[in-house]
This record gives C-alpha cells, sequence and structure tokens, in this order.
C-alpha cells in the first residue's frame, strides 16, 4: 500500500467565483480539487486554526467519532474519473476489549480532506490519480504573489 499513494500537504485554499480551490501537494507537484463553498470555508478555517463559536458539520462529526474512540486515521483520495475526484475516509477505533478496528468509508473528496485537516491526519494520494493530475504549481504560486501584493496594498 505504502508504494501506492502518495503523501500530500493542503497547500492553500482559494476563494473563487463558484467555491473554493484546494491546491494539495508535495516539492514535486501541486494539483488542485474544487469544492462547494460551505466546505472551502470550513477547510480554511481549520488550515489557519481559526476557532469557531459553534462546531462546523466536519467538527460535529470528528467530536462524535471521539466519542465513540474512533479517530480519522488518514484520507485516500483513490480515483478520478472524468474531472470528478473519490476518496476514501479510513477510521479507527478501538472496543471494549481493545481490539482495533479499521473502518474504509467513501467520502467526497472535500469532506475527507476537512475531516482530514481539522483532525491532523494525512492526506495522501493514489499513485495513478497522481500522475493523472495536472501540475498547477506555477498557478498556486501566482495566485499567492497577487495576495501578498494586495495585502501590502491595503496597508
Amino acid at each position: 500500500m505504502i508504494n501506492n499513494v502518495v503523501p500530500v500537504e493542503l497547500r492553500n485554499v482559494v476563494a473563487m467565483d463558484s467555491g473554493h480551490a484546494v491546491f494539495l501537494g508535495n516539492e514535486e507537484k501541486t494539483f488542485v480539487i474544487f469544492v462547494d463553498e460551505p466546505v472551502g470555508l470550513a477547510i480554511s478555517m481549520s488550515m489557519r486554526g481559526i476557532v469557531k463559536d459553534r462546531p462546523l458539520t466536519h467538527d460535529l462529526i470528528g467530536h462524535m467519532l471521539r466519542a465513540f474512540g474512533a479517530k480519522v486515521e488518514r484520507v485516500i483520495i483513490n480515483a478520478l474519473d472524468g474531472g470528478v475526484f473519490y476518496a476514501r475516509l479510513i477510521l479507527t477505533a478501538e472496543n471494549e476489549v481493545q481490539a482495533r478496528k479499521v473502518v474504509e468509508i467513501d467520502a467526497r473528496p472535500s469532506d475527507s480532506i476537512a475531516m482530514a485537516v481539522a483532525n491532523n491526519a494525512p492526506i495522501l494520494v493514489a499513485k495513478d490519480v497522481w500522475d493523472n493530475v495536472d501540475d498547477v504549481s506555477d498557478t498556486l504560486e501566482q495566485l499567492q504573489k497577487q495576495g501578498r501584493r494586495k495585502r501590502e496594498e491595503e496597508q
């Protein structure tokens, strides 16, 4: 399994006209997944460590998992079909006799990323998906430069 996945990090979340662009990558490559606005905001807030007054949906699910002794172990973006990404949320739990149980759940990549970021869990990408996504490192760099310039102008 370890050779079939590529570890990635959340690089940035950028608000767009119709949602958010979530940039994931490593030193080699960065790719983008477009998500709806509420999940994009949740990911962005978790990424920036913003404490929310009330739990958002992903926070609530994380609290529920912990209440039952479960946690988000990792997220795997495991497929790309016709421009649509698919993901698996890997959860672990220990039952009353301390036997470890691993559960794999089909989930939207956006929700999976939100859960991973909120719970400090690793995000992995299947090697075949990694090999087929476009590298948008230059685009991310340009967006970050524009953001820095805009902040400087506002000061």
